[in-house]
Parts: C-alpha cells; structure tokens; sequence
C-alpha cells in the first residue's frame, strides 16, 4: 500500500514537473514568435519611414525645381527682358530704375541658389522652409499669404519636420491651384511639447469626404502623420474655403 502510494506521488510529481516543462516550452515559443513578430513589425515601420522620408525628400525636390522653372520663367526672366528693354533706351535719367531691376534680379537669384542647394532639402528646418515659403507666394503674386508663429520654438526630430512641411506643402499646392482662393493664412504654434499647425484658405472648399481627399491630391497626408505620430484633420464646406489641421506630438 505504501509503496503503491510512493509511486502514485512520483508520477504525479512526474506528471506535474512534465507539464511545466512543456508549459514553459510553449510559453517560451509563444514569446519568441511574438517578439519575432513585433521585431519583424518594427523592422517594417522603420523601413516603411525611411522610404517615406526618401520619397517625401524628391518631392520636395521636384516641387522645387518646379517652382524654380516657373520663377526663372515668370518673375526673373520678366525683370531681365525688362533690364534689356531700358537699356537699348538708356539715359542719365533713368539708370537708377535699371539699377533696381537688376539689384532686384540678382535677389531673387540668391533666393533661388538657397532652395536649391541640396542642404536645404535635406536638413530642412520647418519654421524657416515654411516662412521661404510664404515670402515666395506673396513676392511672385500667386496668393495673399501670411505665416504667424506663436509660442517659444523647439526642436523635433529632422525627418519629421521634412515630412510635415511637404503634408503643407501638398495643401499649399491644392489651394494654389484648385481652390480659386485670395488668401492662405498660415499658424505654426509651439508648445512644451506639442506643435499645432493650422493651415487654411478662402477659397470654393468642397464637401469632406474620402473620395474627395484622394481627388485633390491629399491621399498621404493622414498616412505619412501616423508615421510621425501626428494628427492631421482636413476641414472644408462649399464657398467657406478648406482648412488643414496638423498636431504633432513629440
């Protein structure tokens, strides 16, 4: 009876230490395929984010050198034909104003030298792009703009700054081309440790809705702020103009 006893307990104990041991085994399995599985996930974002940042970096090239061949077209091109014109008819009197021209040219060459040199694209600040920005707009007549920043500046993260500015960018470029709008107001507003930025026109807006966000041209927008951990929210109603909404949290 005893000895019988004294075996049931050892296989129980057996039985006990066996199950445990398997437990552990699947449980440490488990836990492997997950953290695999979390590692592989991360591995994908972080490939994901660095293709995004490639990406977001020639366009905003592309939309640079766009921008450029338009300047050299319409604003540059314009003042030097216009130098040329006033000097076949050159006199004492009027070579001050011919002077001011060609100062004014060479102003808006350095301007161009400074947005193309690869630096600026590539370590982009995002006050100091979107306030370049704003000048370019009002200074080539394409629409009434103003930028106003509040609160004491901080520093965020590089590629996030060039991922929010080509989000505005996209904006800017909607409104200045389908939104038949006069003015784009611009409000950057830092706080200890969120950015709101506010971007909005007064131009024909248009009813909210999915298929109207992938037809003007906003379909990366939400994608490439959850990318940042940021927020953007797109307002608009017929004939009260549209309105872009980006929080970003650091």
């Amino acid at each position: 009876m005893e000895q019988e006893r004294s075996e049931l307990i050892v296989l129980i104990s057996t039985f006990i230490i066996v199950f445990i041991t398997i437990s552990l085994i699947v449980l440490f399995v488990v836990f492997q395929r997950r953290k695999n599985k979390l590692l592989q996930e991360r591995s994908l974002i972080k490939k994901r984010f660095e293709r995004e940042i490639a990406e977001t970096q020639i366009e905003i090239r592309e939309e640079t050198l766009r921008n450029i061949s338009w300047e050299l077209h319409d604003n540059i091109g314009q003042l030097l034909t216009l130098a040329k014109i006033q000097l076949q008819h050159a006199t004492p009197d009027n070579m001050h104003g011919i002077t001011e021209i060609i100062t004014k040219s060479l102003t808006e060459i350095r301007a161009l030298s400074k947005s193309i040199n690869p630096d600026f694209i590539n370590n982009i600040k995002l006050k100091e792009a979107l306030r370049l920005e704003i000048e370019r707009f009002n200074r080539l007549n394409y629409i009434e703009s103003s930028l106003t920043i509040t609160g004491e500046e901080i520093e965020i993260d590089q590629k996030h700054g060039i991922i929010i500015f080509r989000m505005l960018q996209e904006f800017f470029s909607n409104t200045i081309k389908h939104s038949k709008a006069s003015k784009l107001d611009v409000f950057l507003h830092y706080n200890e440790n969120y950015i709101d930025i506010i971007a909005k026109d007064n131009g024909v807006g248009f009813k909210v809705k999915e298929n109207c966000i992938n037809g003007i041209g906003l379909q990366n927008i939400k994608a490439r702020a959850e990318l940042i951990n940021a927020k953007a929210t797109l307002k608009s109603e017929p004939e009260k103009g549209t309105r872009l909404i980006i929080n970003y949290y650091i």
